[in-house]
């Protein structure tokens, strides 16, 4: 599945304010994961220090985690924005 370039015509984005509070929704989701990340590190930084997976410690882990989060939700964004921009095209075409 391909997202085309958006067009260079005037036309109205419809979905606009939907993907606007889309984007701030999965902002704060990351938000709240990656203040786990501070809180830990403030609170029992030698936590961070433990053992998690095949050897690795917390940091290293969770570190991983969060790189791997911000391009899952960016590609979930991409997907959930491309469907809405396609069906309220539909709907603003069965409108007109």
């Amino acid at each position: 599945m391909l997202h085309e370039p958006a067009p260079q015509t005037q036309e109205r984005d419809h979905a606009l304010a939907a993907k606007a509070k889309l984007g701030v929704r999965l902002f704060w989701a990351y938000c709240l994961v990656y203040a786990g990340f501070v809180v830990i590190n403030t609170v029992d930084p030698e936590l961070m220090e433990s053992e998690i997976l095949l050897g690795q410690n917390l940091a290293v882990v969770y570190g991983l985690g969060l790189i791997l989060l911000a391009i899952v939700l960016g590609l979930a964004y991409n997907r959930m924005c491309t469907r809405l921009e396609d069906t309220m095209r539909a709907d603003a075409e069965k409108g007109e």
